[in-house]
């Protein structure tokens, strides 16, 4: 599942949102759905009373610090926010986040019905992280799917959304 474009370049063509305490950084081709999916993410997660925020839409800048790897807006477009067909808008973001889980968006045919344990993380910058596919353009079944992925890795954390 590696994605050469992390590993050769700090800046990814990705979003980043914040649910709770757990980083998201939202991976697929442009019009997949990124900033559809990081939307619906924060806006259910304020509806259940909880803090979420966006990081970045479009480009984030990924560092490693320590055995942690951040995510940060691209300095150009911080606080702004793609709505397809309506264009760029201002929004609320944090500086930055840790990235604790990566999903990326892709054609419901490409995704295998079950992952075996190697194909559920990758390692960036020598640091293993979650990662796994969702299906871009199913937000609902997205959301859901998400939910059950938070829970089998952060248990202890609520349910979000």
């Amino acid at each position: 599942m590696t994605d050469p474009t992390v590993h050769a370049n700090p800046t990814v063509h990705a979003s980043c949102v914040i649910v709770g305490t757990v980083g998201i950084l939202l991976c697929g081709a442009s019009g997949s759905g990124k900033s559809s999916l990081g939307d619906r993410l924060v806006e259910a997660t304020r509806c259940r009373g909880h803090f979420a925020a966006w990081v970045s839409d479009d480009r984030t800048r990924l560092e490693q610090a320590g055995n942690v790897l951040i995510a940060r807006p691209a300095a150009a477009i911080a606080g702004q926010l793609e709505v397809r067909g309506v264009g760029i808008m201002k929004t609320a973001f944090e500086p930055a986040a840790s990235v604790d889980l990566i999903l990326d968006l892709k054609p419901a045919p490409e995704i295998p019905r079950l992952l075996d344990e190697q194909e559920r993380s990758d390692t960036i910058d020598n640091l293993v992280l979650p990662r796994f596919p969702i299906a871009e353009g199913q937000v609902d079944e997205a959301l859901r799917r998400i939910r059950w992925i938070l829970r089998g890795l952060f248990p202890d954390q609520p349910d979000y959304f």
